[in-house]
């Protein structure tokens, strides 16, 4: 059901389309292509026209434009996350707040043996860890430039994060340092808070240049 919901859309890339116009170029039966044209109306997906022929949705707009400049962080953020990873020799993460969620946008592992390991897509719950301090715009934590954590959401692992902010001084993500605690010890921030932090400057401003 799914294809045939993303072969409408496809069909509309074109332009506006009568009900007939989306059966021939998708295929799909009269019931179905009405059926699916009119839930994805109730998504914002699709919209009428003047005429009352489907077209393509203005939620589309703002999905794209999501899309777009969630693209454009991470590929800005991989020098200064190489760099950071370099400097402290930990692994390193990109997160972002989706609802009340944290998700891995990029990552690179330590080239230790004994490394913490992050997958991109993983969802992590936002009120464990570092980043999630971060992400939450926990008081203080903006000011102070960075955020840490010690076996909070993994025994034996520590973090520190600290926020990437946007023109506007909001949060939009957050880069993290993450190891086992024997290397970083119990307080990781004295050690990587600067490091971090310097890392969320270099991806605002690679941001930035991207964005000019």
């Amino acid at each position: 059901m799914l294809d045939k919901a993303v072969g409408v859309l496809a069909a509309l890339e074109e332009g506006p389309r009568s009900l007939g116009a989306l059966v021939a170029a998708t295929g799909l039966s009269r019931p179905t292509a009405h059926r699916l044209a009119v839930a994805l109306e109730t998504h914002g997906l699709v919209r009428r026209d003047g005429e009352g022929r489907f077209a393509l949705g203005l939620r589309l707009v703002a999905l794209g434009r999501a899309a777009r400049d969630g693209l454009r962080l991470v590929d800005a953020a991989g020098p200064a996350l190489e760099a950071l990873r370099v400097e402290t020799g930990e692994s390193v993460q990109l997160y972002v707040r989706e609802g009340d969620r944290r998700v891995c946008v990029a990552a690179l592992e330590s080239p230790h043996g004994l490394r913490t390991i992050v997958r991109v897509g993983a969802s992590l719950p936002l009120e464990l860890g570092s980043a999630g301090r971060v992400l939450r715009e926990e008081p203080g934590v903006v000011e102070r430039g960075w955020a840490e954590s010690v076996g909070e959401r993994e025994a034996g692992v520590a973090s520190v994060s600290a926020p990437v902010l946007d023109p506007a001084g909001r949060v939009r993500a957050a880069v993290s340092v993450s190891g086992p605690i024997e290397r970083t010890g119990r307080s990781p921030g004295r050690r990587y808070g600067a490091a971090v932090a310097r890392a969320a400057r270099g991806v605002e401003a690679a941001v930035g240049d991207g964005g000019s």
